[in-house]
């Protein structure tokens, strides 16, 4: 009986060290790596995106929040500054509209923003730095919105306060929009805010 148990012994600790894996001597595959970091824009991306024209960026959606993109934007040489600050505004508005690139849409960018909007100066009693907007920026959505006014705040086309005036075609109280870390993190919950301005 006792030569048994010896035999039984060594058996059953070859069966049980048989059953280890070790982790080391195990290949593991998960697949192939990501062909693009989400959010993210190589060189050559960059340098079609703003090749002709002045400089910008517009802020598209991409995940949850807001990120900027180069663009360019064509202002004749000499142009008045009112009427260049318009005209600014027009071509930033244009580049919202613009259906993603294949690469930024393979980097997960999309916009809110629909084409066929224009802007226009202010009226005679309106603020100097003014922008109204063909369509009421109450009448867009939020993420249009934010993209909008951050787009414009950070540009050329205000007074580079952080705000800007916007005004729709009609006869609705200007209102002075803020982008916010909170409008660029969170635009479809977190409206720009804003306070009504005053005309002249």
């Amino acid at each position: 009986m006792n030569a048994r148990r010896l035999l039984v012994i060594p058996a059953l600790a070859a069966l049980l060290t048989g059953c280890g894996i070790r982790a080391t001597e195990v290949p593991t595959d998960f697949g192939a790596a990501p062909s693009r970091v989400p959010c993210s824009l190589t060189e050559q991306d960059l340098t079609t995106q703003s090749s002709h024209g002045v400089p910008v960026q517009v802020f598209l959606l991409c995940g949850s929040s807001l990120v900027t993109v180069d663009r360019s934007v064509r202002v004749p040489d000499g142009t008045a500054d009112a009427k260049r600050r318009v005209i600014v505004a027009q071509g930033l508005l244009d580049q919202l509209a613009e259906t993603p690139s294949a690469s930024e849409k393979e980097a997960g960018y999309t916009t809110y923003v629909r084409g066929g909007m224009s802007v226009s100066g202010p009226r005679p009693k309106d603020p100097e730095d003014t922008l109204r907007l063909s369509t009421a920026p109450d009448r867009l959505t939020s993420y249009a919105l934010a993209q909008i006014v951050c787009t414009f705040s950070d540009s050329a086309a205000a007074e580079g306060d952080g705000s800007v005036i916007l005004g729709g075609p009609g006869s609705a109280p200007l209102r002075r929009y803020e982008c916010t870390d909170d409008v660029r993190s969170r635009p479809g919950s977190s409206e720009p805010p804003s306070s009504e301005v005053t005309a002249g």
